[in-house]
């Protein structure tokens, strides 16, 4: 992999929206500002696809993909059947591919998956490239406390070709997630702060350690090898991400947050606990934390490639005797039927986080219908780069139309991306390698 260059802290700052974070966007701004209903973006992610059943085993009733229809709309399969009460908001999208993932390394397809990115030939001194909830952070961040929110199984960035974090940077660098239900809490509704004077001080604090920390490292960079350059740059990512998020809570520290019932939340889970405990209670905090308006752009990682990680485990956990990876490569019929109940397992955690933001109300609907949820993988089936499974929820208020099993063969997942950014109301040309936004589809907006 090329040597990163070296970080210019607060250039890198503009680049992520740290330093040049607008003001908050209040209702003194006036009711043509404020009255319009936010749009969000959350991105979910599993790792080694999904299970689409080998003919020969007759159990199409158990491919995550729809493959029947009744009264021409598609029928749910066993392993979706928890989103059948979400009928009328929810889609699936076949035939979907990024045109670099066949010619990248199979384990990649997490890294490129909200980027598209070029991974098998990246330009010189980079790796990646914007991830899509960036892109959209970039847009929302003057509405809200946090920019954006990047959370996963394991926390952290992991390392290349096993990334820990599908959320990468406007420069392409990976942002370290975070998952400890606790501390993302504590972030998101700073509930361990005594008092407003107490909290200005302890960010101030932070961000000077923030610039004490990037001078040394910039001091020791010359005398460092190529991997611990890497690392540091890495490290400086970090710093700089925190830093990002420090400036935006001190400019929202006066404006009160909306009052919520945090009574439900099991902050105690762990990804130690109960797989179906941690899942929810991840999910129950993206949920408030759009409710209450502090970020528009989420993302979180269920799962990693390849086998690492704890989520691995999960699936003994469940009872359904291997690891997920290994599930993932079963091509007989007890192993694929077991792989299907994980993703029925997943869909339940799912329906779960739509019912939330179906509660949730907003000015001119619930949260649901102005968030668009995207829910996928990088892989139609271990290491199979085409076809990959996406599921698009919400969004009603922005023009999606569900209720459908859209596909249509190698359509590109950053034409879909570039048709998110519109329905987000994000003008921009294209996204990664697009060639515009996805035709005769369920976005109505070109």
């Amino acid at each position: 992999m090329p040597t990163a260059p070296q970080l210019d802290r607060r250039a890198f700052l503009r680049g992520i929206g740290g330093a040049a974070l607008a003001l908050p966007v209040l209702d003194a701004m006036g009711a043509d500002v404020t009255a319009q209903a936010p749009r969000r973006f959350c991105a979910i992610y599993t790792a080694n696809g999904m299970s689409l059943p080998q003919k020969t085993h007759g159990i199409d009733e158990w491919s995550w993909f729809p493959t029947a229809e009744k009264n021409g709309a598609f029928v749910f399969g066993k392993s979706t059947e928890p989103l059948a009460p979400f009928r009328k908001n929810v889609s699936f999208l076949g035939g979907l591919h990024h045109p670099s993932g066949p010619k990248a390394d199979p384990h990649v397809c997490s890294d490129m998956w909200l980027t598209g990115a070029p991974l098998h030939n990246p330009k010189p001194g980079t790796y990646n490239t914007a991830s899509l909830d960036q892109v959209v952070a970039q847009h929302t961040k003057k509405h809200c406390r946090q920019p954006s929110l990047v959370l996963s199984i394991d926390a952290g960035t992991g390392f290349l070709s096993r990334t820990g974090t599908i959320a990468y940077s406007l420069e392409g660098r990976p942002i370290p997630a975070e998952n400890n239900p606790r501390r993302v809490f504590n972030r998101l509704f700073r509930g361990d702060r005594d008092s407003m004077n107490a909290e200005r001080e302890k960010l101030q604090k932070q961000i000077k350690l923030v610039d004490a920390v990037s001078a040394s490292a910039k001091t020791l960079d010359k005398q460092l090898g190529k991997s611990d350059r890497e690392r540091m740059d890495q490290y400086l990512t970090s710093l700089n991400e925190l830093e990002s998020r420090l400036i935006a809570a001190e400019k929202w520290v006066d404006v009160p947050l909306k009052k919520q019932d945090h009574a439900h939340l099991k902050l105690d889970a762990t990804n130690e606990s109960a797989p179906a405990d941690y899942y929810r209670v991840m999910f129950d905090l993206i949920a408030l934390a759009f409710d209450a308006d502090i970020t528009r752009s989420v993302v979180f990682m269920l799962n990693r490639e390849d086998g690492m990680g704890i989520s691995d485990t999960f699936p003994i956990k469940l009872g359904l005797g291997h690891t997920h990876h290994t599930l993932s490569h079963a091509g007989d019929k007890a192993g694929q039927l077991a792989f299907a109940k994980y993703d029925l397992f997943l869909s339940q955690q799912l329906a779960h986080f739509l019912g939330r933001l179906a509660k949730y109300q907003d000015r001119d609907g619930t949260v649901l219908d102005n968030t668009i949820v995207l829910y996928g993988s990088g892989a139609s089936t271990t290491h199979t780069p085409k076809n990959l499974p996406t599921l698009v929820a919400g969004g009603s208020k922005m023009g999606l139309k569900h209720g459908t099993h859209w596909k249509k063969d190698d359509a590109r997942m950053s034409n879909m991306y570039l048709s998110i950014l519109r329905a987000l109301a994000i003008e921009q040309e294209s996204f990664a390698d697009s060639t515009g936004t996805l035709s005769d589809s369920i976005f109505t907006r070109a």
